[in-house]
């Protein structure tokens, strides 16, 4: 059977658009200007280690759901829940969690299976920001098989789950379908240093766990992602820095189609 230059390329521009529509949901959560930062922008400010990059590249792509958590504004959640989005698998589409219909047409519709992306769980008429009654649907779309990513002002997993489980009453059953609850800490006022200094995992029903803290990983003993998982994205990582791949745009287009 002989190349077919046609299909090839029906096949690289489906999946450019593809990478297009993804980075353009990405960056409908930019609230500071600028660019969004890429996963290699965090590795160079130290935001993330590589061996907890290795493993949230491995979790994520695999599918798992997420938070991001910092109390203080400007902390770098979204920041860094952008460039997280990026491990999202790639027949997974991003859909904006603007409000309970778009919520609700979701849990009606399980295929495909998307990430919904909630903003910021808080009270307000911002885009995609959810609270209450519309924050409750929210949770319930893992059972239609759909991923969650969001961020929340809170500084440990105690205070994420006080506003998800206790204000909001979302099941602990359902909180714990967020895989990944991550935490930021900002040093040296608004101009300093970034990074996460914590996460836990939940493997969709026991309680969360703690698998990093302030330098001391324990990601080898992960429930949620198998040893030669994290090796893998170890290799995948390692090439998109190898491609000098920095954009969210070069990065998606690496892991995806590289």
């Amino acid at each position: 059977m002989g190349f077919d230059a046609a299909a090839a390329a029906r096949y690289h521009a489906a999946m450019n658009g593809a990478v297009d529509r993804h980075c353009a949901e990405i960056d409908r959560c930019n609230q500071r200007g600028g660019r969004m930062l890429s996963i290699v922008d965090l590795l160079d400010a130290e935001t993330v280690t590589r061996e907890l990059a290795d493993y949230l590249l491995a979790a994520i792509g695999s599918g798992a759901s997420f938070l991001v958590g910092a109390r203080p504004g400007g902390a770098g959640k979204t920041t860094v829940m952008g460039a997280l989005l990026n491990f999202v698998p790639p027949d997974v589409d991003l859909v904006p969690a603007v409000d309970s219909t778009v919520i609700e047409a979701g849990i009606r519709s399980p295929e495909p299976r998307r990430c919904y992306v909630c903003h910021e769980i808080g009270w307000g008429v911002y885009y995609a920001y959810l609270w209450g009654p519309s924050l409750r649907a929210y949770f319930g779309l893992p059972a239609a098989g759909h991923m969650l990513a969001t961020n929340l002002h809170a500084d440990t997993l105690e205070e994420a789950e006080d506003q998800i489980v206790r204000q909001n009453h979302v099941p602990l059953e359902a909180f714990r379908k967020i895989h990944l609850a991550l935490f930021l800490e900002v040093k040296g006022g608004w101009q300093g240093r970034r990074a996460l200094v914590a996460a836990w995992e939940s493997d969709g029903s026991s309680p969360h766990r703690r698998v990093y803290m302030r330098g001391k990983p324990n990601v080898t003993g992960s429930r949620l992602v198998a040893p030669d998982a994290i090796r893998q994205a170890h290799a995948r990582l390692q090439r998109v820095l190898d491609s000098g791949a920095r954009s969210i745009r070069e990065v998606r287009s690496a892991l995806v189609c590289g």
